[in-house]
């Protein structure tokens, strides 16, 4: 209500400011000599305005110019902000020189100003308009589109980038637990942007919404009835292996019999906050609402997919037997050298296609990927490095977690519990973030014979 109240006094200001504007330029966007105005004349005009109805009518006036923008304009209005919008050469060199020869506090202030690009301004200007915050998300998703065609707009991203992770920084986000009688128009968005374990009509968004579920969401006070992520949990006894089970119509569990829960989907559902993360807050926190609600649960773990583990084998699956690093040797000297090598020969498109003594070697290969396939110092799979940053352990890695066309076609349908054990969270997180130790379970450990990291 409160924010529907500000949203309209947004509006009241706007269109205050857009009878001032029509009084500068025609309705239709014309100068005094009948030429259209430029869409960087307008973000100029915004820059320079003092005013505030001015400046929120100016906002406005610039978002909807940009919406109405095809791809070539949108493309050509980001090219702008990157060469228009820069710092002013003379004025950065004049704040370096002053602070090198006079390193005070004042100075590097006006040295920070100086080296602030005009598109921080002016981004944080059109989100005065109304819908501001909404638009300019879009607006940088259109922006990762363009990023394709032209590199050299990643310092315009960047910007985008540095105001947002104010903007959505944890203080200002609100978790809210989505159940059935939660708003039609939120459901239709858990729907819409579910990314893992597509969600197939109302019914099965009702199961997943059942007393055995839960469904825990970010939303943010500017973006009314839009999750930025949410994840769904279920609540069952024991651990988890497959993901199939979980999301049958049937066998509800009562919740205080329940003793684990599992969080099998975490969605993000706006492209324009790509890079900037608070799915790993969502978690802990909703550890915590679980804790207080139900004290009968006492495990905590993720059913997660392996999303890049079979582009990885498939485009590995000819060299391994040749190498002579630790998986090489193994292939080529261990019992399973013989199903590796038949393995290789088979197309697997479905459940069916597998043969059961794929199991082990399967398992040994997921097992080897999460724990030593780096990208940089970093295990290669992004799922792995968010939930062991996070301060959860591999605890286990399981054969057919995921046997639905999209589990077989990201990873011979693979699954994984990463386990969030509270009383070892932070000692976990800091052996990842400071020495990249993947931290595991005794089982895990097993089966490639690794020491385990404690």
């Amino acid at each position: 209500m409160r924010a529907e109240i500000f949203q309209n006094a947004i509006n009241s200001i706007a269109d205050a400011g857009r009878e001032m504007l029509n009084r500068r330029f025609s309705a239709n966007n014309k100068a005094e000599n009948g030429t259209e105005v430029k869409i960087s004349q307008l973000c100029k005009e915004l820059l320079s305005e003092k005013g505030e109805a001015m400046g929120t009518a100016l906002a406005r006036t610039v978002i909807e110019r940009y919406k109405s923008l095809d791809e070539e304009g949108r493309l050509s209005f980001f090219i702008t902000l990157r060469d228009e919008f820069e710092p002013e050469t003379e004025v950065l060199e004049d704040a370096i020189y002053t602070y090198l020869n006079d390193p005070t506090r004042e100075n590097r202030q006006d040295l920070e100003k100086a080296v602030e690009a005009p598109r921080q301004a002016l981004i944080r200007a059109m989100n005065m308009a109304p819908g501001g915050t909404s638009a300019l998300l879009k607006m940088r998703e259109d922006l990762q589109q363009c990023l394709k065609q032209d590199k050299s707009l990643r310092v315009v991203d960047a910007d985008f980038v540095h105001l947002f992770s104010s903007w959505f920084n944890r203080g200002f986000l609100r978790i809210r637990e989505i159940s059935w009688e939660t708003p039609a128009t939120v459901l239709e968005k858990i729907i819409k942007y579910e990314a893992v374990h597509a969600i197939a009509d109302w019914s099965d968004l009702r199961r997943r919404l059942e007393t055995d579920r839960r469904c825990y969401g970010f939303f943010h006070p500017a973006l009314m009835g839009e999750p930025l992520i949410f994840v769904e949990v279920a609540l069952t006894k024991e651990l988890s292996d497959a993901v199939q089970p979980l999301l049958e119509p049937d066998n509800v569990t009562k919740a205080e019999d329940a003793d684990t829960a599992i969080f099998y989907s975490i969605s993000n559902c706006q492209q324009g906050l790509k890079g900037i993360s608070f799915g790993n807050f969502l978690i802990k926190q909703v550890v915590m609402e679980l804790k207080q609600e139900l004290p009968n649960i006492k495990t905590f773990s993720t059913l997660s997919p392996v999303p890049m583990f079979r582009k990885w084998l498939d485009s590995n699956l000819d060299d391994f037997p040749e190498q002579d690093d630790e998986l090489g040797t193994w292939l080529k000297t261990s019992e399973f050298a013989e199903s590796f090598h038949e393995f290789k020969q088979r197309n697997v498109d479905s459940a069916s296609d597998f043969k059961d003594k794929d199991r082990d070697l399967l398992i040994k290969l997921c097992t080897y990927y999460l724990t030593e396939v780096k990208k940089g110092s970093a295990p290669y799979d992004p799922v792995a490095r968010f939930h062991l940053g996070n301060g959860a352990r591999l605890e286990r890695v399981n054969w057919s977690g995921d046997v639905s066309p999209n589990g077989i076609r990201q990873s011979y349908g693979m699954m994984v519990n990463y386990l969030y054990d509270l009383s070892s969270i932070e000692k976990n997180h800091e052996a990842f973030v400071n020495n990249n130790e993947v931290i595991v379970s005794d089982t895990v450990a097993k089966i490639l014979a690794i020491d385990k990291k404690r």
